[in-house]
């Protein structure tokens, strides 16, 4: 499986589905079989999945050959540890306030020496036990992917100090929170958000650290492009079945009344 961290680190773009309010093993495969994608989004934030629903889109993804992490809502150590052991690959954390926070994050994903998580071997991510804990320690400290949000005052505030934690393998930019925070709500290409993304991108650059947002339009994602992002969050399921049945009504539009 290409993994989403070590493609970031390569400075190659990284093409991920979003995953929400539709979650279903069904459609990550439909995702799957399209073709173009390098994985998944999956947002227990807005959308607010059970493990029942981490763990069947992961294994849908899984067998797709497909990479994933969660966005976990402003958490608690056992929200982390819970995704991660039903099958996740990785956390991305939002609405983090400041470097502390995103510190903490990545203690509680990371097991000693460098987190605090706890071990339990016998679920998913440890292969139900079938592999030896010392092993499996150093794999999941290796593999697990962690991003961290920027979308607050205080991470606006801090992004240089949280973009130089070891172990974030991305910083991730929250265009919507972050456009509000600015006073130019879904004005994505203001130069407000501009500035504050280019400042962003500058330390990143500074720092090779590989950093992502969720693009709104064409424009803006060549805008985001040049200014070094190569993670994208291109589509998802409540935007494709929008655009779906805009797309059908357009096709037979004769068939449907005229507003």
């Amino acid at each position: 499986m290409p993994r989403i961290k070590e493609k970031l680190a390569a400075g190659e773009v990284v093409r991920l589905f979003g995953i929400g309010q539709l979650a279903s093993p069904k459609l990550v495969e439909m995702i799957g079989f399209l073709g173009g994608y390098d994985g998944f989004w999956i947002d227990q934030e807005h959308a607010g999945l059970g493990m029942r629903d981490v763990e069947l889109c992961t294994l849908a993804a899984n067998a797709h050959g497909l990479d994933h992490f969660v966005r976990l809502p402003a958490t608690d150590y056992a929200s982390v540890m819970r995704v991660l052991e039903a099958g996740a690959n990785g956390c991305m954390f939002s609405m983090v306030r400041g470097v502390k926070d995103a510190d903490k994050a990545v203690r509680w994903a990371k097991f000693p020496p460098r987190g605090e998580r706890g071990l339990n071997g016998g679920n998913r991510d440890g292969r139900f036990g079938l592999e030896p804990l010392a092993g499996y320690i150093e794999r999941a400290n290796r593999d697990t992917f962690i991003g961290i949000q920027i979308e607050t005052p205080e991470a606006i505030a801090e992004v240089r100090d949280i973009a130089a934690l070891p172990d974030v393998d991305c910083i991730f930019v929250g265009p919507a929170d972050l456009s509000m925070i600015l006073g130019v709500t879904g004005e994505f290409e203001h130069p407000k958000c501009l500035e504050t993304i280019g400042e962003l991108a500058r330390y990143c650059r500074e720092l090779n650290k590989p950093w992502g947002i969720v693009a709104r339009s064409a424009s803006h994602a060549a805008k985001m492009y040049e200014l070094g992002c190569r993670l994208f969050v291109l589509g998802s399921d409540i935007s494709s079945v929008v655009g779906g049945v805009r797309g059908v009504k357009q096709t037979y539009a004769d068939l449907f009344p005229k507003n």
